[in-house]
């Protein structure tokens, strides 16, 4: 009996030991590629620091020079314009998801045409667009042409630039939400509608009260990620606009940080810009979580 208890315990520990190595490995990932680098930019924020030499404490110096700083505020600016693009991406893309909800031939070939943007790589993209929109010979401008419409230099003139990047954006992102409301829209019982039919509701007000609330949480989880994917946007925009657009006008806060550290290495001053764009973000997301849990329900 002692010997069976003996090579239990042994065998346990093997297997604790061996659990420990492997919960170990993504908890070390963390701190050393995420925890570390956070504290660590907080802390520069309060310095001059150049990336090369020791950083020199300044103290709330960087934040008062930010909230002085018109670069910055025109890219925060920039960047939460560019936002527009959330609703509009997710209209279209349940209205897409309703038509391919319908049983027709070729949903599975259009749902595939509408991912594919998805999973190509954004900086091939970006440069897809930049060609189209391109004001001498871009396809945009030579279709407009044949409407006999002179279309404008969409990346060099200051109305056009930000338009012209939330068009990209929000092509590059309707076959995901698409998706992922076509899920939703297929998990709704089918009982709900038959009932509503019967009370003689007509199809807007299905719609509305029924198909709305049912995909709710998928538009709470699509907004949530675009606006903190959109606060994050700089490839688009470095690849696109490289100097920040006509007077800076698409310009975002990702690319003016990058800027200011890479370029002009100013490490500390970009750490204190990151600092308070997290907390924008972080506020933002903690606002939408509360007004989601007013709006929960449930369906017995």
């Amino acid at each position: 009996m002692s010997t069976t208890v003996t090579r239990r315990s042994r065998l346990h520990r093997k297997e604790h030991q061996a659990a420990l190595v492997f919960v170990a490995i993504p908890v070390i990932g963390f701190l050393l590629f995420t925890l570390f680098p956070l504290l660590f930019s907080v802390y520069a924020s309060f310095t001059n620091w150049n990336g090369i030499s020791a950083p020199v404490f300044k103290g709330l110096d960087n934040y008062t020079k930010m909230f002085g700083d018109r670069y910055f505020l025109k890219s925060l600016w920039n960047t939460i314009y560019m936002m527009i693009g959330i609703p509009v991406g997710l209209a279209i893309s349940l209205a897409l998801a309703l038509a391919m909800n319908r049983k027709m031939r070729g949903t599975t070939f259009f749902r595939t045409v509408y991912y594919l943007p998805v999973i190509s790589s954004i900086a091939a993209v970006a440069i897809l667009w930049q060609w189209a929109f391109n004001g001498d010979f871009g396809l945009i401008n030579q279709g407009l042409g044949l409407l006999g419409i002179d279309g404008p230099n969409w990346l060099q003139d200051t109305a056009t630039v930000k338009p012209a990047l939330i068009i990209m954006a929000v092509w590059k992102g309707l076959g995901y939400s698409m998706l992922l409301y076509l899920a939703a829209l297929q998990s709704v019982p089918r009982y709900l509608y038959e009932a509503a039919a019967l009370d003689g509701a007509t199809a807007w007000q299905q719609f509305r009260h029924i198909t709305i609330p049912m995909v709710r949480p998928v538009t709470f989880f699509l907004i949530v990620t675009s606006i903190i994917g959109g606060s994050q946007i700089f490839v688009e925009i470095n690849i696109m606009t490289p100097t920040g657009g006509p007077e800076f006008e698409s310009a975002s806060i990702v690319w003016y940080i990058w800027q200011k550290a890479f370029d002009n290495l100013q490490m500390g001053y970009a750490s204190a810009m990151s600092v308070v764009l997290g907390l924008l973000v972080f506020v933002i997301t903690f606002i939408q979580f509360r007004l989601n849990r007013r709006n929960q329900f449930s369906i017995d």
